[in-house]
């Protein structure tokens, strides 16, 4: 009984963990401290988009892998995966932005939960072309990228 339930738990969680990973990875930029946010907030129209940020997260995770030319297939068809879900997320951030201001509580939950669902789905397209690409690195080329996911910075310096 204990090993059912350990079966149905632990990718019950892991996809919990991936789905918070990859937000914090994708959606989430260099945020000020909260006492800088609250006091003087950013209009949306300067923030970056999610594709912006993305090609960016792709530039660099290039440069920090060093891909080389016999992974550049799954390279391809994983940045294409990433495009895609950062296109996804532009739509959702403008329809919050068109529903925000007639919204109710259940709305927003509803609208909450719509993201939830669409991250997770998300993170099902992301992980086999991700498994596919990992699964063509060199040792060192693991040991970075489990580093960036580990820690979410692309360089080798140990924060203070």
């Amino acid at each position: 009984m204990k090993r059912n339930a350990f079966n149905v738990a632990f990718p019950a969680a892991l996809v919990v963990v991936m789905v918070t990973f990859l937000s914090t990875i994708f959606l989430v930029t260099a945020a000020p401290s909260l006492a800088a946010t609250v006091a003087k907030k950013t209009p949306p129209a300067t923030r970056p988009s999610a594709v912006d940020h993305a090609e960016v997260q792709i530039k660099d995770l290039q440069t920090a892998l060093k891909i080389t030319e016999a992974q550049q297939s799954d390279w391809n068809h994983l940045t294409l995966v990433m495009r895609e879900n950062a296109k996804e997320m532009d739509a959702g951030a403008k329809e919050r932005q068109e529903i925000s201001a007639t919204a109710n509580a259940v709305d927003r939950m509803k609208f909450h939960s719509h993201i939830t669902e669409l991250r997770l789905n998300q993170m099902r397209k992301f992980i086999p072309p991700f498994e596919a690409f990992y699964a063509g690195m060199s040792d060192e080329q693991k040991k970075t990228t489990d580093t960036i996911f580990q820690t979410g910075r692309h360089d080798k310096k140990k924060r203070k």
